[in-house]
């Protein structure tokens, strides 16, 4: 019979399988030893698998749980939890996120947040619309973060002259703007599949996206490499 041992409980395999096929948000951060915030990162970001129920509370597959407490299991006594950056290290080089917004310091919130997150990502920043088109054809980012309103070239502008070129079949878009609906359609609209996320940034919103970037690329590559 396995055990796990996750802060100082003993879990029976045979007593996690046949109690209910999903847990709440608290128990999985409570078997995983995480932070509640972390489960509630890693259930929006697909890396446990999750739903939320009518009325909007999250459920997590104990399978998923027991799949992830299985693997720490097997691991040598002593390694720490790697980070993704360190888990995807054989096949995934650092990928290139563009964050383009004229508040300075907004900018230095975002190289902070991400540089904190341990992801396999490079920031690359710019601080208007114009220069962001030099950097997307310099650099070649995997993912574009963009504001709306800026000066000279807005983002609307810049979604729309980034869509025309051959630089989307690589890369990702995400707006983040303080705008509404109606004022962006006044300057001409986005793409439906483009996803807008609100100012104040919502950071944890953002780091859940980027992790699923990271994991959907990191898959890719993976496979790529084993063929």
């Amino acid at each position: 019979m396995i055990h796990y041992y996750q802060n100082n409980y003993v879990i029976d395999k045979m007593k996690f399988v046949d109690s209910p096929a999903f847990c709440t948000t608290r128990e999985a951060a409570d078997m995983l030893g995480i932070s509640l915030r972390t489960a509630q990162l890693w259930s929006e970001s697909g890396v446990l698998d999750a739903w939320k129920t009518e009325g909007g509370h999250r459920r997590i597959s104990r399978a998923s749980l027991l799949r992830m407490l299985e693997d720490r299991a097997q691991r040598p006594k002593g390694k720490k939890e790697a980070s993704l950056a360190e888990e995807y290290k054989p096949w995934l080089s650092n990928l290139k996120v563009l964050v383009i917004d004229d508040d300075r310091v907004l900018i230095k919130l975002y190289k902070r947040a991400i540089v904190g997150w341990k992801l396999p990502i490079e920031i690359i920043t710019a601080t208007n619309g114009a220069d962001g088109l030099i950097r997307i054809g310099r650099e070649a980012p995997d993912l574009l973060i963009t504001d709306l309103a800026m000066p000279d070239v807005n983002g609307v502008q810049l979604v729309s002259s980034v869509i025309r070129s051959s630089f989307l079949d690589d890369m990702e878009i995400l707006v983040v703007t303080s705008m509404t609906p109606t004022s962006i359609a006044e300057r001409g609209g986005l793409p439906a599949d483009i996803p807008i996320l609100p100012k104040p940034v919502p950071f944890n919103v953002l780091q859940a996206h980027l992790i699923r970037l990271v994991t959907r690329r990191a898959a890719l590559m993976k496979q790529g490499k084993g063929s």
